[in-house]
């Protein structure tokens, strides 16, 4: 299994930019996807989730600007980040809980990451 994201780059601060992240692969059935981040110097951090349900959880920090969406036919998930802000600038990462046979647990895979710089 594999987790391929795409999606980032340059842009101004207020501007938008939309990510994805494709898993593809031998798989079963995801649960939660998500997205989180890690920008120089600093942790990891949550950015969104969204689960089978299409249930989301946002950071409180992208709350109102940030939304996650997902497309269970294409096992993909979506960020759409709006009203960028210079602080956002971190390199994003995807991961995917997901099972890859019925019999087999439920585990996290993590997509390579992609860089998100907000600068003018």
């Amino acid at each position: 299994v594999q987790l391929q994201a795409s999606g980032g780059g340059l842009v101004q601060p207020g501007g938008s930019l939309r990510l994805s992240c494709a898993a593809s692969g031998s798989l079963f059935s995801i649960n939660a996807m998500g997205w989180y981040r890690q920008a120089p110097g600093k942790q990891r951090e949550l950015v969104a989730t969204i689960s089978s349900g299409a249930g989301t959880n946002l950071a409180d920090s992208v709350k109102g600007r940030f939304t996650i969406s997902r497309d269970n036919a294409k096992n993909t998930v979506y960020p759409q980040m709006n009203s960028l802000k210079a602080e956002d600038t971190a390199v994003y990462y995807c991961n995917a809980e997901l099972r890859r046979y019925t019999w087999s647990p439920i585990l996290v895979y993590w997509g390579q990451g992609t860089l998100v710089t907000v600068s003018s």
